[in-house]
């Protein structure tokens, strides 16, 4: 984490204590975030971000900001105190009120909390593990991102003990569903396929760009539904997430995965590439454009 964080409107050293016991969403996990990639001074899909953050926020009873703009405008102030021009952002909406041990000094409903860091060296491919009953689907609350992430953290350390990079989760009926911070995709040909929600899969914004806004001639991205098997029988695997883009799975556990779909794989790293610069283009008259590393 880099040394200034952004506590509401406030840009306050990480070493202020800012927070209190008695704000219920910090223990238990009541609340909602996002993690955004920095690239060039832009805030990288943040229009996709807000509005994931917003709709999560109202199916888990959590307060919410009303203006997307001062918001933006909060966390671009954030990344220039932190000479953060290229990096990972991570915006928390914490609900304070509630429950039973809501503590006595709260004045706000919510509070927003964010920071930046360093761009992960994730290396040139992944090594995935298998975890059974990982996600429940039929859970109302599925996909949701959330501060209660312990799990996640859990069988995401538990790989790396056992040399795995991540970890591929299966829902109640045995279907992939995604990893612990990525979504999985299966190319077969020409064609790539990925879990869709009904599997209990986050709606990743890089998932969500590839299948909406993200076009290469000649390849198709679709939803449907996967087993291990259709891993073991794929072209190419590889996975998705903000800070990864698009990353090569070498091996997963249990499984013989081949790797006869990298030059699609790579089409589809270049298109991705190319949509965010275009982005970023876009978008750059709203950043911090004087911000230097």
């Amino acid at each position: 984490m880099h040394r200034f964080v952004l506590h509401n409107g406030d840009i306050v050293d990480a070493h202020q204590k800012t927070l209190s016991a008695g704000q219920v969403g910090l223990l238990s996990g009541w609340g909602v975030f996002s993690t955004i990639r920095v690239a060039d001074g832009v805030l990288f899909a943040f229009e996709r971000h807000w509005l994931r953050m917003r709709q999560d926020a109202v199916r888990m009873h959590v307060p919410f900001p009303t203006d997307a703009d001062q918001l933006k405008s909060d966390l671009l102030r954030l990344v220039e105190a932190n000479h953060a021009r290229n990096a990972t952002l991570r915006v928390n909406v914490v609900r304070n009120r509630g429950g039973l041990f809501e503590g006595p000094d709260q004045t706000r409903d919510f509070d927003i909390i964010a920071f930046t860091s360093d761009i992960n060296p994730w290396g040139e491919s992944a090594r995935l593990g298998m975890k059974a009953n990982g996600r429940h689907a039929q859970n109302e609350f599925a996909g949701a991102k959330i501060l209660s992430w312990a799990q996640n953290l859990t069988w995401y350390e538990e790989a790396h003990q056992r040399g795995f990079d991540e970890v591929v989760l299966l829902n109640e009926r045995g279907e992939v569903s995604e990893c612990t911070s990525a979504n999985i995709f299966a190319a077969a040909g020409r064609e790539v396929l990925t879990p869709p929600l009904s599997s209990g899969c986050l709606p990743g914004v890089s998932r969500e760009l590839l299948l909406a806004e993200i076009h290469v001639p000649g390849i198709s991205v679709v939803e449907t539904i996967l087993l291990p098997a259709d891993l073991e029988s794929a072209d190419q695997v590889f996975i998705t997430s903000t800070t990864r883009d698009l990353m090569p799975v070498s091996y997963i556990e249990g499984l013989k995965v081949r790797s006869q779909g990298l030059d699609l794989v790579d089409q589809l790293a270049k298109a991705f590439a190319e949509y965010r610069d275009a982005y970023v283009k876009r978008n750059a008259a709203t950043s911090l454009d004087k911000i230097t590393v």
